[in-house]
């Protein structure tokens, strides 16, 4: 791991861990802001996948996503699975922004802008969680690594093509 990386990855989780532990202590505020968006958001995921246990009530979700979001920061501040700990973080992040930083609904300027800013600063975050999670650190990713498998066994079939065409000339002209 470049030293870089050592460094990065930590100061990305900070946000996630210190956010997921307030969101945690102080449940009940975060389900308030939550809650016209998962009033929202529950009943299209529960029509999409009626199968699936999605808990309706805003602070159990509000502390789920808490606890996701520290989980995944701790993993990707370890350099454990950071690729999928920064996908998930990016995962959990849209909701949390969403919920939380709505700026087009203020109509006080201070605190409009004082949202927007968190807003912003959110999708900031979201764009280096996507580049955290793509990040392959130098080694081929698996579609790389995939095309390049399939042009060498197509190479390698060449070459045994000609190699059996060689062979049958061979025994051929022996016999």
């Amino acid at each position: 791991m470049t030293v870089s990386r050592m460094l990065a990855r930590p100061m990305l989780a900070s946000m996630f861990v210190v956010g997921g532990v307030t969101t945690l202590k102080d449940s009940e505020a975060a389900a308030t802001r939550a809650k016209p968006i998962t009033d929202r958001v529950v009943p299209m995921v529960q029509k999409a996948v009626p199968q699936a246990p999605i808990p309706t009530d805003a602070k159990t979700l509000v502390r789920i996503n808490a606890a996701t979001q520290i989980a995944a920061g701790l993993a990707i501040a370890t350099g454990r699975a950071p690729r999928l700990a920064a996908l998930t973080l990016a995962a959990s992040l849209v909701p949390t922004t969403i919920a939380g930083h709505r700026f087009w609904e203020e109509s006080d300027p201070g605190a409009k802008a004082n949202q927007r800013i968190h807003f912003f600063k959110n999708v900031s975050m979201l764009g280096g969680l996507l580049i955290a999670g793509m990040d392959t650190e130098g080694k081929p990713g698996l579609a790389w690594r995939a095309k390049h498998a399939a042009t060498d066994v197509r190479r390698e079939a060449k070459h045994i093509r000609k190699a059996a065409k060689r062979e049958a000339k061979l025994a051929k002209k022996s016999i």
